[in-house]
């Protein structure tokens, strides 16, 4: 009696085991390659590697390697909550702008004034202008005033009948009161510039205050 050898059955794996390997490996090869793909409120086609920050209140396809759709992502945003999504970031990124430029301003003002010496050089700069200006309405009006004694003596002589004086006389009166009233407003406005100066020098000088301790902090203890 003649025996016949079968040949041994090759072994089976379990099917959810391969594809379980199959998945993995699609997976492996395939985790950098997705495409996201959407139309835009203006109708214009929009793709990014990541979900698109403007397409959120709309679905998305995500798209595998060879441009088939793998799934689509459901709106999460409305129209209102993305319009306020997008001012909020537009404010935030004002608000980073700003802070940039307010640390360039310090620093440019810490350039310009290292030290007090150097902020208290600087408004006597400031006042040396004024008083220039100052010193001459000062003088004119004392020259108004002396010219203005001498046409009072004057006039003196018609104090019975001013109408009597010469037309020259009182014309020369008249300009003088004008001049001078001229010059005392110059004399004002120079001195209330002055005040100003005062007052914008001494918020800076204490502003600057704190910025000369700040620099002079470690740099851990500014957070730095």
């Amino acid at each position: 009696m003649t025996f016949r050898v079968r040949p041994a059955l090759p072994l089976r794996r379990p099917a959810s085991r391969l594809l379980a390997v199959a998945a993995l490996a699609s997976a492996a090869g395939g985790a950098h390659a997705d495409v996201y793909t959407c139309i835009d409120a203006q109708g214009r086609r929009l793709t990014a590697d990541r979900p698109i920050l403007s397409c959120l209140d709309r679905e998305q396809r995500v798209l595998d390697n060879t441009g088939a759709t793998k799934r689509i992502l459901q709106p999460q945003m409305t129209t209102i909550e993305r319009e306020q999504h997008q001012a909020r970031e537009r404010q935030a990124e004002l608000d980073r702008q700003r802070a940039r430029d307010s640390i360039r301003r310090d620093q440019a003002l810490l350039n310009r004034y290292p030290d007090k010496a150097a902020h208290d050089e600087a408004r006597a700069a400031a006042l040396a202008q004024s008083q220039v200006v100052l010193d001459v309405a000062s003088t004119k009006l004392q020259e108004l005033l002396t010219e203005r004694k001498a046409l009072n003596q004057e006039m003196e002589f018609y104090q019975k009948d001013p109408s009597r004086a010469p037309a020259q006389l009182r014309r020369q009166i008249e300009d003088n009161a004008e001049s001078t009233g001229i010059q005392r407003q110059a004399i004002a406005r120079q001195q209330a510039e002055r005040d100003k100066i005062n007052e914008r020098f001494d918020k800076e000088l204490a502003y600057l205050r704190q910025l000369w301790e700040a620099a002079r902090q470690p740099t851990s203890a500014r957070g730095g």
